[in-house]
Order: C-alpha cells, then structure tokens, then sequence
C-alpha cells in the first residue's frame, strides 16, 4: 500500500515486498551520510534509495530484478526531489557487477541491502512476495561476492537479516575478504530476545583476517510494553515518519 514520508512517497503496488519497519530502521541507521556514491541491492519499491538520498548528498543506483517493482522504483524516483541523484538498473545484481566493473566506474562507498533470507521450506503463495524474501535468485554467498567486488577499499555495506538467518550469512562472510564492524541488535519489546540484526560490513586488513576495529554492538527496543515506540525508536525514525 502507498506509505508517504516526510520528504518523500513511496507507492508500492505490486511489489513483492511493501513498505517495512525493518527497512526504515536500515535505512535510518546506516553510515551513509558520508557517502558520495551508494547502491541499493534488491531496491523493490526504492525505500532505501529515497532515505539515502534525503540523508546524504549521494548518487544512488538503485538494482531491481524483478520487473513490477523495477518500475515502481523509477516512478518513486521520478516523483522525488532527488530524481537527479537517482538510477535505477533492472536486472540481478551479478549481471550487473560483472558489467559495472568491466566499465571499470568507481566502487561503491557505502551498499545497502535488505537481502532475501529464506532458504527452502513453504514459500508465500504470493509469487512476488516469495521472490523477494527468498534467496533462490541471490543466496547469501552471491550477495558478498557481489559486496566484496563492488565496495570500495574504505568503504562499508549495511545490512539487516533475521536471527535465524544469521548463522547462514556469517558461515558464508567466513570464507570471504569481509567482516563485521558495527552490529544493532533489535528486539520488539525490552521483554523479548532481539529478532532482527542490523550491521555493517568492511574489508579486512590485508595483513589481519579482522577489520581494523572490533566489532562494535548496541541494542535497540522498538516498542515500550504500551505498544508504543521507545524514545530511541523516534529518534531514529523522526526525519521520516510524519507523526514523530
């Protein structure tokens, strides 16, 4: 369904994956607004994108596989006010990497992505819906590869998957040249284990199978036992959501 922001609209119609809690905190939280140059993987209707180009003064390319929401993506932008720093590419995200460094363009310094997580079992009888939260198109070990190429030396990747789903991701960023740097665990209620895990990702140091910092961890809430959001919630939500 349609979802308008402070600063921008989000129509969603016919996309796999509508408008969520999960990807607003994304893309509040991620270290972008530095960047100067941001890709969006798997951008569905262009949530991440819009909030990258209101919080940094980036070019934002957006990559979307699936059709519909390819072209719901191109009339979000189209309707924004950073239609200018905005692109969107429609294809997968390893086409796209192997022609984006065969050009031989400048790497990514920040990517962003709210991947599929699922692996196997029931699928949603939506086709859509499936498509995009399942890795039958991109599984975990695809999406780093991709990341590894595309990101620049000092640059960082932004993330956020499902507890269950943690596991998988981790096993697969072992055997490759990235590694955690930053993690924000997100629990529903203070009463409740976190579900969901935004983080970042780094290159390694050549010389060290580590990042050049420890992992750093905080923890965020969404919800006081009332049901209403937390103090730390609003504030990282406040330049989106027209309530707060």
């Amino acid at each position: 369904m349609p979802f308008t922001f402070k600063q921008f609209h989000i129509d969603d119609h016919g996309c796999g994956m509508p408008v969520s809690t999960d990807a607003v905190i994304l893309g509040a939280w991620a270290p972008l607004t530095k960047a100067l140059n941001v890709l969006d993987i798997g951008a569905g209707s262009g949530l991440l994108s819009l909030m990258a180009a209101q919080r940094s003064q980036a070019f934002v390319t957006a990559i979307e596989l699936d059709d519909t929401a390819a072209k719901a993506c191109e009339s979000n932008f189209q309707a924004s006010k950073w239609v200018d720093r905005l692109s969107v590419e429609h294809g997968s995200v390893q086409e796209f990497s192997q022609s984006y460094l065969s050009s031989k363009q400048t790497l990514f310094d920040h990517i962003i992505c709210n991947p599929p997580y699922f692996k196997g079992g029931t699928q949603s009888k939506n086709a859509l819906r499936a498509k995009a939260r399942h890795t039958d198109t991109l599984d975990f070990s695809c999406l780093i590869k991709s990341i590894t190429q595309m990101l620049s030396p000092n640059g960082s990747a932004s993330l956020i998957l499902p507890s269950q789903s943690m596991q998988a991701f981790n096993a697969a960023l072992d055997t490759s040249t990235l590694a955690n740097s930053q993690i924000m665990d997100i629990s529903d209620r203070a009463s409740k284990a976190p579900h969901r895990h935004v983080f970042t990702l780094v290159h390694k140091l050549e010389s060290t199978s580590a990042p050049d910092a420890s992992t750093a961890t905080e923890h965020l809430c969404i919800k006081l036992e009332d049901g209403s959001y937390t103090p730390e919630m609003i504030a990282l939500i406040t330049d989106f959501y027209l309530k707060y």
